[in-house]
């Protein structure tokens, strides 16, 4: 994955933590199952019952021995040996194949030396050591530089810059240090990678070294690896430090023969060094820094006291890559197709990344033996006969940890399909690495996600997940339910959600875990401390084998848009105080808020509306017309021309914030507006907004009347 999942309650998938919800907010409905009959909701829980049944520990734990038994990075044999076994497992299950491949820029480190030029000149040992009981590490590893970090040598005195946020140098500002030719020493968290790059980077810092504390993920934290499940001293985190999606050199369209490309000194990414390192290196480097006295709050889990620097060590950072000869590599997609019978047109994908930074049990091979199962699971009931309505695509993705390459690069080369008849995209990252649940997406699906939580029985017999989840977040109200994530960004979700307005939802159980982009995420780790007996694995997959059935044979999609507005009805609040804290007209906010509760009377009549023709029987055309009409209301929420930052991103609703990329950012058209624009660009963006919830509601509408015309019946 591109950004980290070790979030609160170690929550596995793309998203943030929000506020736990009123169990009241879903859409009232006499129905059982939104989008169903009360006669055929009874049929469709014995088929989600028989599809919960199928995916089995021991054939997840066979795949995931198969899949991480080596590095795989993106670009390498090795990763396309990865899909050449989820196509020929696919194949086996009688399941429709495609491999879908691009040729895009993934210029890969072939050297890299750091020098610590001080009072005893050392050169770091970089590489993580192998451990003999497990074989996996003892492997080659791919060189710690992170991806699309420059080629090049910098040289300077080290400043220490804590998590190396905006903050940060607000603070060493006011200390009178300034990174200015000097090498970055920055600790991982807090924001994403690529912020830490391009922060340093535009305050004139010649290279940049990114180190895990172990008071975030080592020792301070529980028995390492392979005692326990944290990060070695010696353990490090590799990662992109592209702010982008998808191939720099083609943004926004695929790349495929003939597509014009940028060359990569006109693109956005990093034009120094940035290379990951240990805590023990970091420690070593540290160790001679002194110059400025740290902030209180900078210290970390080292037996050293931190200085901020400059100096008076000075670092050398050298790396070397193949971008003059071997720039461009060849990714690949793997794609399995379930036709639907009835709607064979109308797709429900779930999709998962297979490249990883080592072997990648936990990311993302977790996530691919999800989809597998799945698969699986659904492959076999079509079999017996009963094949979903819609099609359901399998998905597993190349090159996410470069930035989300192989998804991006496959939205923009199906758009036309996907804004015709994408009906969801499930995203299946870090499924397993724990046994807490934890999940999320857009609001619409939520309510969903739920009831089959409550399907599905927790491995461990504690009750069903969704019990679980209830006990693990401290949801006990019975008017509460667990809270849920937005889908801010950096995972696969964001072709599909963040760029064509596309519903979404995911989820994974995690737990203890220090070795997150390191040569550590392997099969033995997985065995021993993520998932023993391949059990959540499983149990993801059940969800995921459910989730997919419900959406694939709804009469009427199954979306929840009065929930969906009750939650867009609490970012309110927080666009009036930052408007009111600007000296702004705070009531600029009211057309929105008017166009936000349009839409949710909209939403509760189609619910009535819904169930009431349900019942009495509605007739093929309006079904199609209504379900057409509801393809259209989170599409309504996406502006073409995107966000003025960044205008590959076009959902209005939610963007992970362009100055941290691991937060989520909501209205981020406004709130981008409010940060960084005028007045004028800020009431220009609310009104946008508004007028874009008001064509929601009128899409939900529709859908309402197609199902109420006197022709439905």
């Amino acid at each position: 994955m591109s950004v980290s999942r070790t979030t609160a309650l170690a929550m596995t998938s793309a998203l943030a933590f929000a506020a736990a919800l009123p169990a009241t907010l879903a859409a009232q409905t006499t129905s059982t199952m939104p989008g169903y009959a009360q006669s055929a909701a009874a049929a469709q829980r014995r088929l989600e019952q028989e599809v919960i049944q199928g995916p089995q520990g021991a054939r997840a734990r066979a795949h995931s021995a198969a899949l991480s038994k080596e590095p795989h990075v993106a670009g390498t044999p090795a990763q396309k040996r990865t899909a050449d076994y989820v196509i020929a497992q696919m194949k086996a299950m009688g399941l429709e194949t495609e491999l879908r491949s691009y040729d895009v820029y993934l210029p890969h480190a072939t050297g890299v030396k750091i020098t610590r030029m001080g009072r005893d000149t050392a050169v770091l040992d970089l590489q993580e050591p192998g451990i003999p009981r497990d074989a996996a590490t003892m492997l080659p590893q791919y060189l710690p530089v992170n991806g699309y970090g420059a080629a090049g040598v910098g040289e300077g005195e080290l400043v220490f810059v804590n998590f190396g946020l905006i903050e940060d140098y607000a603070t060493l500002d006011s200390m009178g240090v300034s990174v200015k030719g000097k090498v970055v020493l920055a600790r991982y968290g807090r924001s994403f990678r690529g912020i830490k790059s391009r922060e340093a980077e535009k305050r004139g810092a010649v290279a940049v070294l990114i180190y895990t504390d172990p008071l975030d993920d080592g020792f301070v934290q529980g028995d390492v690896y392979p005692e326990g499940p944290m990060r070695p001293l010696r353990g490090l985190q590799r990662g992109s430090v592209f702010n982008g999606a998808g191939d720099p050199l083609t943004p926004g369209y695929a790349s495929l023969p003939g597509a014009p490309r940028l060359k990569p000194a006109d693109t956005a990414v990093p034009k120094v060094p940035v290379v990951p390192i240990s805590a023990a290196n970091a420690e070593a480097l540290l160790a001679q820094v002194r110059g400025t006295d740290i902030p209180r709050n900078w210290q970390g889990g080292m037996s050293l006291r931190y200085h901020v620097g400059p100096g008076p060590v000075r670092v050398r950072v050298e790396v070397t890559t193949d971008e003059a000869t071997a720039g461009t590599k060849q990714i690949h997609n793997t794609l399995g197709y379930l036709r639907g019978s009835v709607y064979p047109n109308e797709y429900v994908y779930i999709g998962s990344h297979r490249d990883s930074w080592g072997p990648g049990a936990a990311d993302n091979i977790s996530g691919t033996v999800s989809v597998l199962e799945a698969a699986q699971s659904l492959a076999d009931l079509a079999k017996r006969g009963d094949r979903p309505k819609r099609t359901i695509v399998f998905a597993t993705w190349d090159a996410e940890e470069w930035g989300l390459v192989g998804s991006t690069e496959y939205v923009e080369d199906d758009s036309l399909r996907l804004k015709a008849g994408a009906v969801a995209y499930l995203n299946q990252d870090v499924s397993a690495q724990g046994s807490q649940f934890g999940g999320g997406g857009s609001p619409s699906m939520r309510a969903m996600l739920r009831d089959v939580t409550k399907q599905v029985q927790d491995p461990r017999g504690r009750g069903t997940v969704y019990d679980t989840w209830r006990a693990a977040t401290g949801t006990r109200a019975d008017t509460l339910e667990p809270p849920m994530g937005d889908p801010g960004g950096g995972s696969d979700f964001a072709g599909f959600y963040n760029h064509f307005g596309i519903p979404m939802a995911d989820w994974g159980f995690g737990g203890p875990s220090g070795i997150y982009h390191s040569a550590y995420d392997t099969f033995d780790w997985m065995e021993r401390f993520g998932d023993p007996g391949f059990q959540y694995h499983a149990t993801a997959a059940r969800i995921g084998a459910a989730t997919l059935l419900r959406l694939a044979n709804a009469p009427v999609l199954p979306y929840d848009y009065a929930e969906f507005a009750r939650t867009m009805t609490r970012y309110v609040a927080p666009v009036e105080r930052g408007l009111t804290q600007k000296g702004w007209n705070a009531a600029a906010v009211v057309p929105l808020t008017a166009a936000i509760t349009r839409l949710e009377a909209a939403a509760v009549a189609f619910a009535t509306a819904r169930d009431a023709a349900l019942a009495a029987g509605v007739a093929p055309a309006a079904q199609a017309a209504a379900n057409r009409a509801l393809l259209q209301v989170e599409r309504a929420l996406a502006r073409n021309s995107g966000l003025k930052s960044r205008p590959w991103y076009r959902s209005l609703i939610y963007a992970s914030d362009v100055d941290n990329g691991y937060s989520t950012m909501s209205f981020p058209g406004i709130n981008e507006s409010i940060r960084y624009g005028t007045q004028a660009d800020t009431e220009a963006e609310i009104n946008d907004l508004a007028a874009r919830f008001g064509a929601a509601a009128e899409a939900v509408d529709a859908a309402r009347r197609a199902l109420t015309a006197p022709a439905a019946r």
